[in-house]
């Protein structure tokens, strides 16, 4: 009885430790980002930010190809790790760059948690020696991703995401052109009835397109085939939808119908969530696979680890 009394004692120490540690350490990833990397970064804080990460991507990459590997779990743990320090370092950048939008970087917060969740999981993972196909996937498709977007977005391919961005410039000017309407581009910058805006990496809708190449692309067991189909389907309809969206912000700006705050940062971004959304109903009728795993995300709480034991309390008090 003394020693059962004993090992859960030293159990519940444990459980308590990991729990601590879990909200621990992206606070302090949060607190030191406001202070090693506040706005506006230098352009060595720039660069001293990639290492982790590309490194933390890296890792999450050779995680997903070691994960039948009992090691694979620690590195793709590392990987998140290093990838939450990364994404601890964005909430203030998007505050200010962004006129004090309090939405992306209030997600951004949230995402740090989110992400260290994932960590902790790959650690349950590892304690347990189980395999996890959702886990998997949701690594391999962040490595996917963030690595294409990333690449483009720190200047590795300055031709290509300038060219990408002249593109998008040129074509949003054309529909309202198409349109019969007044407009004058030069270079980025969009001008209609002495209203200007300038079109951004960000207003080339890549994230979106990436997402959907990443979430699709890690999926292991559904064919090439299948992936280039659902890609094809998906992506396209994202980057000329993304046009029209570019189109009507400077139409309603420029036109005195409503103020740039409203146009992008409300209507623009509720119209491309509900496509988003739209389009991720049709990926899963191509691929019901992606189905299952973001389903397998959403039950990760079922696991019952020592964090899930804890809210499980709190919410039966």
């Amino acid at each position: 009885m003394a020693d059962e009394h004993m090992n859960n004692t030293s159990t519940s120490q444990q459980d308590s430790l990991v729990i601590f540690t879990f909200f621990l350490i992206p606070t302090l990833m949060l607190l030191s980002g406001l202070v090693v990397f506040p706005y506006p970064q230098t352009p060595m804080s720039n660069q001293w930010i990639l290492i982790p990460l590309f490194l933390g991507l890296a890792l999450l990459g050779s995680g997903v190809l070691l994960y039948s590997r009992h090691y694979g779990h620690v590195i793709t743990m590392i990987g998140w790790g290093l990838f939450t320090y990364f994404w601890a370092n964005l909430p203030s950048f998007l505050y200010y760059s962004e006129g004090g939008d309090i939405f992306n970087a209030a997600v951004c917060v949230i995402g740090v948690y989110v992400l260290n969740y994932m960590g902790y999981h790959e650690w349950l993972s590892w304690k347990k020696n189980e395999e996890v196909s959702c886990l998997r996937w949701i690594a391999g498709g962040t490595f996917v991703a963030g690595t294409i977007y990333f690449l483009f977005d720190v200047g590795l391919f300055p031709a290509l995401k300038e060219g990408l961005i002249e593109t998008v410039a040129a074509q949003s000017a054309f529909i309202l052109q198409m349109l019969g309407f007044n407009v004058v581009r030069n270079g980025s910058i969009i001008t209609f009835q002495q209203s200007s805006i300038t079109i951004i990496f960000a207003c080339t809708a890549i994230q979106a397109m990436v997402l959907f190449i990443g979430m699709i692309i890690a999926l292991q067991t559904v064919s090439w085939k299948r992936k280039i189909l659902t890609i094809t389907v998906t992506v396209v309809p994202i980057y000329f939808l993304n046009l029209v969206r570019n189109a009507s912000v400077i139409y309603l700006v420029g036109s005195g119908t409503t103020s740039f705050h409203i146009a992008h940062n409300i209507l623009a971004k509720i119209g491309a969530l509900l496509t988003l959304i739209a389009l991720l109903f049709l990926t899963f009728k191509l691929i019901p696979e992606l189905y299952d795993e973001i389903m397998g995300i959403m039950d990760l709480p079922k696991r019952r680890g020592p964090l899930e034991a804890l809210l499980s309390r709190i919410l039966k008090k």
